[in-house]
């Protein structure tokens, strides 16, 4: 037996069968036959996708308690044979060994009977956990079960609300809070332990019982992994350090607000124009029209065939040029889902590039009242061809950037070119779609230069995708989808591996009443300026939607915040830098810098910025005075410079302009800090 283990690794067993596994003094697993670890099943799902929202069920045929362990013990490892019982012919090997400083869990199961798995990990009552991709409603995942499937997030997102209730009636689409386009089976305890699940399949990640965590997969997955880490940092570095690290985003970013505007060449060059004549730095306009429009009951929707529209945007490829060398970059748009009314769907078809429908025929998707073919990913050619059209259509257009938009599409009946079902490739679709932009962007030598940004996710996202948007947030102030839900997204994801984050400044989606007044817009805007990037939307339904252009007031509070983002680059770069090398993300929970601070634990509305600034984002209309927990620091408010010691609430002015924001006096930044340029306050 090597001294590692030796050191690290308690495999314990009482006369009475009681078996425990414990790794660097944390207990990990403890089976007893009347209380086992692991359970198998077999189940028959039914999944029904509408527009990329699932209606899932299953049919659990049986689930069978594997009560019955023999195990040996080697040097290196120990195995055990994990039966229903004695006698059973059954039996689920579960290898375990240290592997990379892992514990590892590899499971080879002697017949593929069973198709459902559950493990149950140990747990503590007042253990929390963290993770699980980008969650919106609960950052703290303890006393919830998460279902992990990417898709769209959903309306509303709280089967309480009048806007859920509608959407759910009128579009099947109202979602839940577990809903999410970025899933991922790994988490983050309290116990300073990570575990992650190698699945793709469909799982489920219950935290609800008091003495375990149970997670589920619809099948025996590959292996279960923990590693231990002595802080928060060193675990996200160590979960980075298995899944990816983003690059550095190129010094280009930090120069102005990326400007979301459409609706063809004249219209942008005159936003621009009047903007840049107002004094707003723009670094750079998101065009996500370039490829044309549609118009559906859902609102202002774009032509799915990925080439410059020359009619709506005569003269853009000349335009491109000469922003450029005015200091403004020119971003586009894409997703892996061709429409079957341009060419080309046409030229996928012909050569074969487009999944399939069980009889042969190319599966058709249903996005909104128009259809679009899959380009099949796991055929090498389509991979190539879908590489060559963002190569040539818009790397060489002379794009730096753009949204690499869904991913959760992928129907869970669709035949691929390999083989596997789609139920197993369903979750694994966006990291492929986030490779095909890595390989495309690697191959023209723009790593690190060119940023796209993506919503959807699952394990591996995290070396191939630049930068991360929250989705489709409502244009309102709800709590699980507005504003609000931004900042446990962004903590969330950051805790599975993906630190650079943002979101649609003033949200995206306007249905069912929902209209985007002029405060959110602002508000979302102060919150904004402290996460890397700051980014427009005009909205699904631009004229349901107040503008950052739409009166003097509004444009010169952009100008104004937008200086004050410019201002931080310093540090921005400088926290970004820390998410590439080492993976600490951006945007990180307070308990990441104050891990004695047990209030800190439940905070979710709050968030670090890099290690000095503390944000407290306003996310209710109509306040103008906001509550902040400050752990024990000395603090300074930005706006007032008015010192703060200690820890525990505070009650500051928040009116637009001021977000509630403290930076740490001690900081090497606070002279930075303390020169920011004080705006003024809009009390309108």
């Amino acid at each position: 037996m090597t001294s590692a283990w030796k050191n690290r690794v308690q495999f314990n067993e009482s006369s009475g069968g009681e078996l425990e596994l414990w790794f660097d003094e944390r207990l990990i697993l403890k089976h007893e036959s009347s209380s086992p670890m692991i359970y198998l099943g077999v189940g028959h799902e039914s999944v029904e996708m509408y527009r990329g929202n699932f209606d899932i069920e299953d049919y659990l045929e049986e689930r069978v308690a594997l009560r019955h362990i023999e195990w040996e013990e080697t040097a290196e490892s120990v195995n055990l044979h994990l039966k229903p019982y004695a006698g059973s012919s059954f039996t689920l090997q579960a290898s375990i060994q240290l592997y990379n400083d892992q514990l590892r869990i590899d499971f080879t199961p002697s017949e593929p009977v069973y198709n459902r798995f559950w493990l149950r990990v140990s747990a503590s009552e007042e253990e929390a956990v963290y993770g699980c991709g980008e969650q919106l409603s609960y950052f703290n995942m303890r006393g919830q079960n998460f279902p992990l499937w990417t898709s769209e997030p959903g309306v509303g997102r709280n089967k309480s609300t009048y806007t859920t209730f509608l959407a759910d009636v009128k579009d099947r689409a109202g979602g839940d809070y577990y809903n999410t386009n970025y899933p991922q089976p790994t988490f983050i305890s309290t116990e300073k332990y990570i575990c992650h699940v190698a699945t793709t399949a469909y799982a489920e990640f219950n935290f609800k019982n008091q003495a375990w965590h149970e997670l589920q997969a619809w099948e025996i997955p590959e292996a279960v992994w923990f590693e231990t880490g002595e802080s928060y940092k060193d675990l996200t570095e160590r979960v980075t350090e298995h899944f990816g690290r983003p690059p550095e985003l190129p010094d280009w970013t930090y120069e102005g607000i990326w400007l979301g505007v459409q609706g063809g060449t004249d219209q942008v060059q005159h936003k621009l124009d009047r903007a840049r004549q107002k004094g707003l730095k723009v670094g750079a306009l998101w065009c996500q029209d370039w490829q044309g429009k549609r118009v559906t009951s859902f609102g202002k929707r774009l032509m799915w065939n990925w080439k410059w529209n020359p009619e709506m945007y005569p003269g853009l490829d000349e335009k491109v040029k000469e922003w450029k060398s005015e200091g403004v970059r020119f971003l586009g748009y894409i997703n892996p889902y061709v429409a079957i009314d341009g060419d080309l769907y046409e030229e996928a078809s012909q050569k074969g590039y487009v999944a399939l429908t069980a009889d042969g025929h190319d599966y058709i998707v249903d996005f909104g009242e128009f259809y679009c073919g899959v380009v099949d990913f796991t055929n090498p050619a389509a991979y190539e061809w879908y590489k060559s059209v963002i190569k040539d259509e818009m790397i060489d257009f002379g794009m730096d950037g753009w949204m690499a938009d869904f991913g959760e599409y992928l129907p869970s009946d669709v035949h691929l070119y390999n083989g596997e079902s789609a139920m197993i490739m369903h979750n694994a679709w966006p990291a492929i779609w986030a490779k095909v932009n890595h390989d495309a962007v690697k191959e023209a030598g723009r790593w690190g230069d060119i940023v796209y940004f993506m919503r959807a996710g699952f394990t591996g996202i995290q070396g191939t995708c630049p930068l991360l948007w929250a989705g489709d947030q409502s244009v309102n102030w709800s709590m699980d989808d507005g504003l609000a839900s931004v900042i446990p997204g962004a903590l969330s994801a950051g805790m599975s591996g993906c630190g650079l984050h943002h979101s649609d400044i003033g949200g995206y989606t306007s249905l069912h009443g929902n209209k985007r007044p002029k405060e959110l817009l602002l508000r979302w805007l102060d919150m904004a300026v402290f996460t890397p990037v700051i980014r427009t939307h005009e909205g699904n339904r631009p004229d349901d939607c107040f503008q950052f252009d739409d009166d003097e007031e509004s444009l010169e509070h952009f100008v104004d915040m937008t200086n004050i983002y410019t201002a931080l680059a310093p540090y921005t770069k400088a926290v970004v830098q820390e998410t590439a090398e080492r993976g600490i993300p951006a945007q990180r929970p307070l308990f990441m810098e104050y891990e004695a601070d047990e209030v800190a634990y439940q905070l979710q509305y709050e968030y670090m910025y890099g290690p000095d600034l503390l944000v407290a984002p306003v996310h209710d209309e109509n306040v103008q005075d906001w509550t902040v927990y400050l752990p024990e620091d000395k603090w300074v408010h930005l706006w007032t410079g008015k010192a703060y010691e200690g820890a525990g609430e505070v009650t500051v002015e928040a009116p637009i302009g001021q977000p509630p924001v403290f930076y740490r006096a001690e900081s090497a930044y606070a002279s930075l800090f303390a020169s920011l340029p004080k705006q003024k306050v809009y009390s309108s």
